[in-house]
């Protein structure tokens, strides 16, 4: 069990987000440290906006986020400092290569540059990016620079590992290294939360799965606990996703 002395990695209140309709509507939520968790939900559920918002990279309109202990609304350079946050279309610099690239992150954290360079090598090698290390990141294919981006977002040790669909356009090799280094992540005490549209890998990956639905969080827990929410004995993540949106559906129509 967690100890509670510990502030959860993440904790959501009330959180809400209005474009032309609510994307977000009433939100809470309470993720603990060195969890893995997976945020599931059909397009436009609210799941990007939800952690766009937990990143410090939307307003919400009302609600309240703490991530690490941290209030992220009234500082959000301190919460910005103990998370990173790796959106589904990479966002490097193509005239820099990987190493450079690293090494401009490393300044924006000012870290040590000794420990810096050791980390860069060590994450460079482990998401088998060795080989175009010193390729500039315009001449990698997207896969590579998603991987150059996640190297980016764990180069200063976050607390709080946020990633939105970070296996699409992965080949299969390079999805195994992302799943291996977010794993070790986890054992080390980190916390990851996962979009993705790939539920299998959810299923296999995470320890407790939010499905979320029109903006707000209909069912959360293990794989048991949803299967016995939504009704079924056992079955697929698929099967148990599907009939949790449409029973939610069918209550809201």
């Amino acid at each position: 069990m967690s100890d509670h002395a510990v502030p959860p990695a993440l904790e959501i209140r009330n959180l809400r987000k209005t474009f032309a309709k609510p994307a977000v509507d009433g939100l809470s939520l309470t993720i603990e440290r060195g969890e893995f968790y997976a945020l599931l939900g059909p397009n436009g559920a609210g799941k990007t906006t939800t952690l766009r918002m937990v990143a410090g990279l939307l307003k919400p309109d009302a609600g309240e986020i703490t991530i690490c202990g941290i209030n992220a609304l009234a500082k959000p350079v301190d919460a910005k400092t103990v998370m990173a946050w790796v959106p589904d279309e990479p966002l490097i610099y193509d005239k820099l290569d990987p190493l450079e690239y690293l090494e401009f992150v490393a300044g924006l954290w000012a870290m040590d540059p000794v420990k810096a360079e050791r980390e860069a090598r060590h994450l460079i090698e482990i998401l088998g990016l060795a080989p175009h290390a010193a390729t500039r990141c315009h001449g990698l294919s997207k896969g590579m620079r998603q991987k150059v981006a996640l190297a980016g977002a764990l180069l200063h040790g976050p607390q709080l590992i946020i990633l939105d669909e970070p296996l699409t356009g992965l080949d299969a090799a390079s999805a195994r290294q992302v799943k291996a280094v977010l794993k070790d992540r986890v054992a080390g005490g980190a916390t990851v939360i996962m979009t993705t549209h790939i539920l299998d890998v959810a299923e296999r990956m995470a320890e407790r799965i939010g499905v979320i639905s029109n903006g707000k969080l209909i069912a959360q827990g293990t794989l048991a606990e949803l299967s016995q929410k939504a009704g079924q004995d056992g079955g697929t993540l698929e099967e148990i996703f599907l009939t949790l949106v449409a029973n939610e559906d069918a209550a809201a129509a």
